[in-house]
């Protein structure tokens, strides 16, 4: 007798990197969802200046918006069941993926040294693959990952980390960092679409805050 699984299947949330030459992106998903996501937006406004009352309020682009994730990382799982990658490195295999996200590739850097031993004086620096925050179908945004702090807990005998919270902040990058003909302007466009379809589904109207707001009385 065969069972199914009950419950709706979750979705990871994951890095997907895809390098400056092309070929094949690079997916770290989650080996758990964090169970907290914060954000923050700060508009990007000029005028509404204390006393400036001739100076109408403008928006001079999106939001900068930041994100704050908890990734949580635990071998203990693999070990018990034998897995060889777990039972000789615990989490750092893991741990690693997540750490080269913010590492230039390494062939790039041999390949600077090299240039630079043979005379070559000026090495421009190494272009970072783009990178997307991907949470849910909604959700898929270029970043720029900005800082991580490392907690380890629970060594096993060879003192690999068994336990670990990776504390990931990043920036949402927006038309306004990217050029207009990337494919990572596009897919903040496409984020802001979503979130445009997002709104229009919600409904309501100012008859609901029972101020009685018509918007062709202004």
């Amino acid at each position: 007798m065969t069972y199914q699984a009950r419950g709706p299947k979750v979705l990871k949330g994951a890095f997907v990197t895809i390098p400056v030459s092309g070929g094949s992106p690079s997916t770290v998903a989650f080996q758990y969802n964090p169970a907290t996501l914060k954000r923050s937006l700060q508009p990007q406004l000029v005028g509404g200046e204390p006393q400036a009352r001739s100076q109408a309020v403008r928006f001079t682009g999106p939001p900068v918006q930041t994100i704050s994730i908890d990734i949580e990382l635990d071998a203990a799982d693999g070990m018990c069941s034998g897995n060889a990658a777990a039972l000789a490195s615990g989490s750092l295999p893991q741990l690693a993926q997540l750490e080269l996200l913010v590492y230039p590739q390494l062939a790039a850097v041999k390949q600077a040294q090299a240039q630079l031993a043979s005379g070559v004086m000026e090495i421009a620096a190494k272009t970072a693959p783009r990178t997307l925050f991907v949470w849910g179908a909604k959700r898929v945004l270029p970043v720029s990952l900005t800082g991580y702090q490392i907690s380890e807990e629970l060594f096993d005998n060879r003192l690999n980390p068994v336990q670990v919270t990776v504390s990931v902040t990043m920036r949402v990058l927006s038309y306004t960092d990217l050029d207009a003909s990337s494919r990572a302007s596009f897919d903040f466009m496409t984020y802001q679409q979503n979130l445009v379809e997002l709104a229009s589904s919600a409904g309501g109207s100012g008859q609901a805050t029972g101020t009685g707001i018509n918007a062709g009385s202004y």
